[in-house]
């Protein structure tokens, strides 16, 4: 079962978020700012990241620059979930080392089809 790392600040969005993967088959972890984001992915090594960009401590950004500059988490898979539409935003994403870029408000569809191109589902 794969497990999947959900950091967001807002309650409503992580549990929203939450529940429709533990519905899809994933284990679901979750994290409410980037420091305690950063603590679970050394300790857990997730399957995949979800990343929220405004947060907490440690911003999304930075969260998946020091991720993918580690070479024990350089491997996992960063998907950035956030409410910041603009082009430069998406391309600063991708420079920093996110695999790919989600905008709020999230589509669970295209949420999930995003998620199984990284991980596979259980059911």
């Amino acid at each position: 079962m794969s497990r999947i790392l959900v950091v967001e600040d807002s309650p409503t969005l992580l549990y929203t978020v939450s529940r429709m993967l533990t519905e899809g088959g994933h284990q679901v972890l979750t994290a409410t700012d980037g420091e305690q984001a950063m603590s679970l992915v050394i300790q857990e090594h997730p399957s995949l990241v979800l990343l929220d960009v405004i947060l907490p401590k440690l911003n999304g950004y930075q969260v998946c620059r020091r991720m993918k500059s580690s070479p024990a988490t350089a491997q996992i898979p960063v998907v950035m979930i956030t409410s910041k539409t603009k082009d430069n935003d998406r391309r600063w994403g991708l420079e920093q080392g996110a695999d790919d870029y989600v905008t709020k408000p999230l589509d669970a569809r295209q949420l999930l089809a995003v998620i199984d191109r990284f991980v596979p589902r259980s059911r």
